[in-house]
């Protein structure tokens, strides 16, 4: 993940184009947060849990961000402090989560996970592409950006743990990608909590 920026911001989220993708965004995480809630569940997938709860996040940090647009900088660093947080607190809840399971030796449906990991790469995929050129920006445009661009990177994940727990037939690499995206979550919420601090400090200055 990249650090925070020291140049000068140049987007700040206001215009029209951006409003429609947060809209349409924040609409497929929606649907994909129930839809990974319950095949994770029904597949008895870490993986796809930690995913879904990513989704969940996703909308509703997206909501924030859509409602600070506009804002003095320091509601959207604070917008930007508040995902960081929650980010954090998402990689936490996984790693316990996991870690909670480390008796348990069925090892999930590789199937289900396989299948709705290919349809969340591709709601993900198209979220980033619809992102990609607001990538660039202040705190709260950028960690848009940086949740989308790390799901479709979880989702390439599942995939692959999904072959390895059919090819092995072990719950072990679904719980080794849920602790590697639980460090995504934590690395990401960084990097935002980083910029939106240099960008809290700014405004005092």
């Amino acid at each position: 993940m990249a650090g925070c920026c020291d140049h000068e911001v140049s987007f700040d989220g206001q215009s029209a184009s951006y409003r429609r993708v947060l809209w349409v965004v924040i609409a497929i995480n929606a649907v994909m947060f129930v839809v990974e809630l319950v095949t994770g569940a029904l597949s008895d997938s870490r993986a796809l849990q930690a995913d879904s709860l990513d989704f969940a996040g996703d909308t509703a940090t997206y909501a924030l961000s859509l409602f600070v647009i506009g804002k003095p900088l320091i509601w959207r660093s604070r917008a930007a402090t508040l995902k960081g947080i929650s980010l954090l607190a998402m990689g936490i809840a996984v790693l316990v989560m996991t870690l909670g399971t480390l008796d348990h030796e069925t090892p999930p449906l590789a199937g289900w996970m396989g299948g709705i990991a290919l349809l969340a790469l591709a709601a993900n995929a198209i979220s980033a592409l619809l992102l990609m050129k607001f990538r660039d920006g202040d705190a709260n445009v950028r960690s848009v950006w940086l949740c989308s661009r790390n799901d479709a990177i979880g989702n390439l994940g599942v995939l692959i743990a999904a072959g390895m727990v059919a090819w092995l037939n072990s719950p072990w690499p679904d719980r080794v990608l849920a602790m590697i995206m639980a460090s995504l979550f934590v690395h990401s919420a960084i990097s935002i909590l980083r910029q939106a601090r240099h960008e809290s400090i700014s405004t005092r200055e």
